[in-house]
């Protein structure tokens, strides 16, 4: 609308008011200050467990690649934020129990962020999962 300012991501770029297009353009747009360093923290212990990862928005959420295809994602919602590792859940039932999860998501707090040992062994296990899909 003519007078409204320019939305600015993190980058002072210029963006649509509508979907994100970077991880960084999503966290900015994420208002809740808790939700976004958890989110934050989210994002870090991704890229220590899997540096080769390519960042993307993929369903309209932060996501990262390998090889061209996804790997994890991760959200905010109303009341939590939210791991998307997909289908490796199943592998480490025992270690996830007391965290609130779904078909392929965990669901968090974000005062109470995932841990970084856990969210590495989730990410080396999709890792993994996708390597041996392609062979």
């Amino acid at each position: 609308m003519k007078g409204e300012k320019p939305y600015l991501g993190r980058d002072g770029k210029q963006t649509k008011p509508g979907k994100a297009q970077t991880h960084d353009d999503y966290l900015a747009r994420v208002t809740d200050n808790d939700k976004r360093a958890a989110l934050e923290q989210l994002r870090k212990a991704i890229r220590a467990a899997a540096p080769q990862a390519e960042e993307c928005i993929s369903y309209d959420v932060p996501s990262f690649r390998v090889n061209g295809k996804l790997l994890v994602s991760y959200g905010a919602a109303a009341n939590h934020c939210a791991f998307y590792p997909g289908s490796v859940l199943k592998m480490l039932k025992d270690e996830l129990r007391g965290y609130d999860t779904a078909q392929g998501t965990i669901r968090f707090l974000p005062d109470e962020p995932l841990p970084r040992p856990l969210v590495r062994r989730l990410v080396q296990l999709r890792i993994a999962q996708r390597l041996s899909a392609n062979t």
